[in-house]
């Protein structure tokens, strides 16, 4: 299996984790918030599919979001509440699977020795190292939204 191929598994694995999590919820349960600092379920969700245009940028592809819809789920953007919104959870469960498709499209036409160039002169950090970095910060959110996904009345078990 190819580094391009392993790497479209990554993402597919965390396309299954998050569909499973938001699977019977409803829009409105994904807005309920933690009621300590933190962000609901459709910010988290939000959060990783708009960094998936950060590796649709360091695969040489163009973003799938605006300027202003990232910056609505950016690190340290305003919570997202029922007077506050951005996207749905629909359309964000669908751009979960667009971002998928597009960066699988875009490992498929990239070639090992591209993803072997460096992507940060000053860290040494190749392209490869740039999309796995990325993979990993969409996980550490993925495993936010089983929390999430309790906090909005859900008393199940989703995966384990």
């Amino acid at each position: 299996m190819s580094i391009n191929e392993k790497l479209v598994k990554l993402f597919d694995a965390t396309n299954f984790v998050v569909t499973r999590q938001a699977d019977g919820l409803t829009h409105e349960e994904s807005l309920v918030q933690l009621p300590f600092r933190s962000n609901c379920f459709n910010w988290v969700l939000g959060h990783i599919v708009m960094g998936r245009d950060r590796a649709l940028e360091a695969l040489g592809s163009n973003p799938l979001y605006s300027d202003e819809q990232r910056q609505r789920y950016g690190t340290g953007s305003e919570p997202i509440t029922p007077e506050n919104q951005a996207m749905t959870l629909e359309a964000l469960l669908a751009g979960m699977d667009k971002s998928r498709e597009a960066i699988a499209a875009a490992l498929e036409s990239t070639s090992e020795a591209a993803l072997a160039k460096v992507w940060n002169e000053e860290s040494g950090q190749t392209v490869e190292d740039r999309i796995r970095g990325l993979h990993w910060h969409e996980t550490y959110h993925s495993g936010q939204l089983e929390i999430l996904r309790q906090a909005a009345g859900k008393d199940d078990r989703i995966l384990g």
